[in-house]
């Protein structure tokens, strides 16, 4: 049976590092833990649980720290987790039935990432991460923020979840870093650029986020998913800065690049709708497009894109239930809210719409 090595980079995590090592002590064969720094009980928390621990001191620089780790490995197979990860009990299971049958022809094992989930524990916001990786390939991360793994070989995708819990309060932290590399006229890769443009997204800076994406798309070199995301974001942009015309014109420029997403399609009928351009309009851009999406269910099984589950289930079926409303149509309206209801069954507005179209539909 091969062997898995665990490796973890921590700092401040006596709140989550048990909860997240209990789900996995059983599984791993050893643990690496890398502490770039604590002023908390961190490591004498995970003393009982046998850990291998490095103090490593901390450069900004994710992958730096993550390659330190993997150093430090010794076992057939690494895991990576961060201290607010888990594994449920399903999914230990299936994680340990896994490494009993693994064949070390697979060089890359790929799981679900889930980032958060529904009132039901249903995954919303997910994607797939390259969760483990054969020692002797030496695979290195890559990225000072927003660190990733450079793979190749044989990759193996399993319907195996792990759940990001976090605890932690947002920060600019990374926003910092990126802002060190600029000053130091560090060169920012495509990659760079396009999560420098999410930092400065959630930290309102608007104006350098349109600027940040915009010399991401230019480089001609980014990958076709976060070239879409970035072109919502700057449309999104433009929207909280009032310039609503830029704002449609960036959702409609997504629609050159391969399929529409779901989120774009479910933006581009809200924007319709907002304009109150005319009745079937409004009502056929959201059916033609977002409601395409809710029918073919935009599952992510493979990529390792960002996938909202809400966008192609119950925003657009809840979308369309307003616009059927606003034309009169109530029967088409009550069956939409119906759909929505088999994903949000208690959400506020499935309730009042039931309420509203109880003594109109036929």
């Amino acid at each position: 049976m091969s062997t898995i090595s665990l490796c973890m980079i921590v700092k401040d995590e006596e709140k989550v590092i048990e909860r997240c090592l209990n789900t996995v002590v059983d599984i791993v064969d050893e643990i690496i833990i890398v502490d770039t720094g604590s002023q908390d009980s961190t490591k004498e928390k995970v003393k009982k649980y046998k850990a291998d621990i490095y103090d490593f001191p901390w450069k900004d620089d994710f992958a730096e720290a993550r390659n330190f780790a993997f150093s430090k490995a010794r076992m057939d197979y690494i895991l990576w987790l961060d201290a607010d990860d888990v594994l449920e009990k399903e999914d230990q299971e299936k994680l340990k039935l896994l490494k009993e049958n693994l064949n070390n022809t697979v060089d890359v094992i790929s799981m679900m990432y889930v980032l958060s989930t529904d009132e039901n524990n249903n995954p919303v916001v997910s994607l797939r991460r390259n969760r483990i990786v054969k020692r002797k390939n030496n695979y290195i991360w890559i990225g000072k923020v927003h660190e990733y793994l450079e793979v190749y070989g044989n990759i193996l995708s399993v319907d195996i979840a792990v759940r990001h819990l976090k605890d932690k309060e947002y920060t600019d932290r990374n926003l910092k870093i990126f802002r060190k590399m600029a000053l130091e006229n560090q060169e920012f890769s495509p990659r760079d650029l396009f999560y420098y443009g999410n930092e400065l997204y959630d930290n309102e800076y608007y104006f350098e986020a349109i600027k940040s994406y915009e010399d991401f798309i230019a480089t001609e070199k980014g990958w076709i998913e976060d070239i879409k995301q970035a072109l919502i974001k700057i449309s999104e942009c433009y929207g909280f800065i009032g310039y609503k015309d830029k704002e449609e014109e960036y959702l409609f420029k997504g629609l050159q690049y391969d399929i529409p997403s779901s989120d774009l399609c479910c933006r581009i009928g809200y924007i319709f709708y907002e304009k109150e351009k005319s009745r079937s309009r409004s009502c056929n851009n959201c059916r033609s497009r977002s409601w395409r999406r809710c029918t073919f269910k935009e599952k992510n099984t493979g990529s390792l894109s960002l996938v909202n589950s809400c966008m192609y289930t119950w925003v657009p079926a809840l979308q369309l239930c307003v616009c059927y409303c606003k034309i009169g149509d109530f029967n088409k309206a009550n069956e939409y809210n119906e759909l929505a209801a088999r994903y949000v069954p208690s959400h506020s507005s499935v309730i009042n719409n039931r309420k509203y179209l109880l003594n109109k539909v036929k």
